[in-house]
């Protein structure tokens, strides 16, 4: 967002102070002051001055991290500020105007006339700045909008079209012809719980987020379904915080890891498979973990679509504040950990 703003900085910066200098020379042409020499002099050096000090007023706005303070600490410090530097502004005009002007009368170094219209000039510029900003961190705000809202489409088509179908939603329906004389009432459940997971995998493309509790329901029909295929090659555990439940995630964020860990990882277990799903709350994060029998062997199984769209959603949703690693926890599980920042 700043490299953004400081491209048009210096145009700003040179064009605004050599427009005051303009509007200075037709102020004093029509009320008949000359224009000569020393009054040129006293302008650059004015438009270097006010520059100069603007320019440490930006940098003292980035080291303060001013840009991102709440408005009521901002109507303090953002006056304090511009007042400082009004101040050493009028003090050093002052000095420049008894060297360039000695045959005047010069009372004080400091003239009230003088900082008044300097503050405001100064509050101007400090105005105009925030706006550029903002301006700037709106357009970001769209662009990112429209990249998430574009992973999210892409995320549901791919899930339905690349997951669901060769994998997960053959196995399934054979899963439940073969509950049908066995087992109806447990077939007629299962039905259910596979078209809870279409049903939510359709309706994820106009959601950026779901409360965790929604999502939970879907990997459990997930898992649900799973187990008819597995039985006990699949053993699920659940360590929930209930008062992570409210908590917003991307939608079918867990549902994707989830599945990761049955397609890499037990699928491959001969027996005793396990899967288990925790969500608590670490310091200032909400923290999910998967962890999976298995090991990861070759990294290039965990960088497929699913994962990379997570790593992509979580970044376009919370920038760098929310984080996603997946690795081997001992010989024989991986564990996958989303941070999402409350």
């Amino acid at each position: 967002m700043l490299k953004n703003i400081s491209k048009y900085y210096w145009w700003c910066q040179v064009g605004g102070w050599f427009t005051w200098m303009v509007f200075n020379v037709i102020l004093s042409k029509y009320y008949g002051r000359p224009l000569n020499g020393t009054f040129f002099i006293d302008q650059v050096s004015l438009i270097l001055l006010g520059i100069g000090l603007t320019h440490a007023l930006r940098w003292f706005i980035l080291k303060l991290n001013l840009l991102e303070y709440p408005l009521n600490k901002l109507l303090i410090a953002i006056p304090l500020l511009v007042i400082l530097c009004a101040v050493v502004l009028n003090l050093i005009r002052g000095v420049e105007l008894i060297n360039l002007y000695p045959e005047r009368h010069h009372h004080h170094l400091f003239s009230l006339w003088r900082f008044i219209p300097t503050a405001l000039l100064i509050m101007v510029w400090t105005a105009l700045y925030y706006m550029g900003y903002y301006f700037q961190k709106d357009q970001q705000y769209q662009i990112d909008r429209l990249q998430l809202e574009s992973t999210v489409k892409d995320l549901e088509l791919r899930t339905i079209k690349s997951q669901l179908n060769p994998h997960f939603l053959f196995n399934a329906l054979n899963s439940i012809r073969a509950l049908v004389d066995e087992n109806p009432n447990r077939a007629r459940t299962a039905i259910t719980e596979l078209s809870n997971i279409l049903r939510a995998s359709i309706k994820v493309e106009k959601l950026e987020t779901v409360s965790l509790k929604r999502e939970l329901g879907i990997v459990k029909d997930y898992l649900a379904v799973e187990h008819i295929r597995f039985e006990d090659r699949l053993q699920v555990s659940y360590e929930i915080d209930d008062n992570t439940l409210d908590f917003r995630v991307p939608p079918m964020m867990l549902q994707t890891l989830v599945e990761n860990a049955i397609k890499h990882g037990i699928s491959h277990i001969v027996s005793n498979g396990r899967v288990k799903i925790i969500s608590k709350i670490s310091g200032d994060s909400h923290e999910i973990r998967v962890y999976n029998s298995g090991q990861i062997i070759e990294n290039k199984e965990h960088k497929g679509f699913g994962l990379e769209s997570t790593r992509q959603r979580l970044e376009l949703l919370y920038k760098n504040k929310a984080t996603f690693e997946i690795h081997n926890s001992g010989s024989d599980m991986v564990e996958a950990i989303v941070k999402i920042p409350l």
